[in-house]
């Protein structure tokens, strides 16, 4: 990443068979745009620190400093300020770069703007591909206004680049988009749907006894009372959704293509 930032001379580390330019170097007279600022390595802030006071680098192996003329404009999704109480920026280099703040409210906080990005997303793809544009249909724009957005707009570009490639017609419909799941927000069946779970564990109970001195009996299928779980807990979530195979997938915590897959298998689509 030094290497990167600050260039390197040939032979100053092994693989470097000649001289090269850092970003710093390469925007003199301009603007550099580092992203994920609060990422960066502490050794890395140490330096960045020094290159931004003094106004000059050192490329990795020269003994040499070479001035630069550079705006830094940088950018995260972290709080830096707690990042600095956490030890995991400098503080030093939080009052270099805060010189002026601008905060961009993430994709959920600002859902009127979901349909102008949706479709400047969508010509972008298809001047990307030397494709017609695709429309989106409004129950799919209403799919997306209900999802959260961990991932902000990159995430939005992505769920409409598999949808206009699966779409039919060049219309992308509700069973097009596929929202991924998150950590955060993932969430177990046994969390969304209680009783369905409670309901059939009562009947798994019922065939096989707590004691340890009854015998399973001969005709019990663990794999039918697995299956049976799964059915109650995705009719269950259909039934809470009106049957928006999207919404319930969500619930459900998979995607919808997971979603439309189990139900082939069980036989209820």
């Amino acid at each position: 990443m030094e290497s990167e930032l600050f260039g390197h001379l040939k032979g100053s580390f092994t693989g470097a068979d000649k001289d090269k330019q850092g970003l710093f170097q390469a925007a003199k007279g301009g603007t550099l745009f580092l992203d994920e600022i609060a990422d960066l390595p502490l050794q890395i802030q140490v330096k960045l620190l020094r290159v931004i006071q003094e106004k000059a680098v050192r490329p990795v192996g020269s003994q040499k400093e070479e001035a630069v003329d550079v705006r830094l404009l940088s950018a995260t999704h972290k709080n830096l300020a707690r990042e600095v109480e956490l030890g995991n920026m400098r503080q030093d280099l939080f009052f270099r770069i805060n010189v002026i703040e601008l905060a961009v409210p993430s994709l959920r906080e600002r859902l009127e703007d979901l349909q102008e990005l949706t479709l400047t997303i969508l010509n972008k793809i298809a001047k990307e591909d030397a494709t017609t544009v695709c429309e989106i249909d409004d129950e799919a724009l209403a799919s997306l206004r209900q999802y959260s957005f961990p991932g902000n707009v990159r995430e939005l570009e992505n769920i409409l680049q598999r949808a206009a490639t699966l779409c039919e017609d060049k219309i992308i419909r509700a069973a097009n988009l596929e929202f991924m799941n998150t950590p955060q927000a993932a969430e177990t069946v046994e969390e969304i749907h209680p009783q369905a779970i409670s309901d059939n564990a009562a009947q798994i109970n019922d065939i096989v006894p707590e004691s340890s001195s009854n015998d399973i009996p001969s005709d019990f299928s663990l794999e039918k009372h697995l299956e049976s779980i799964e059915i109650g807990a995705i009719e269950k979530a259909l039934e809470e959704t009106r049957w928006n195979k999207t919404a319930a997938a969500k619930k459900l915590g998979m995607s919808f293509r997971s979603l439309r897959y189990r139900l082939k298998n069980l036989g209820l689509d």
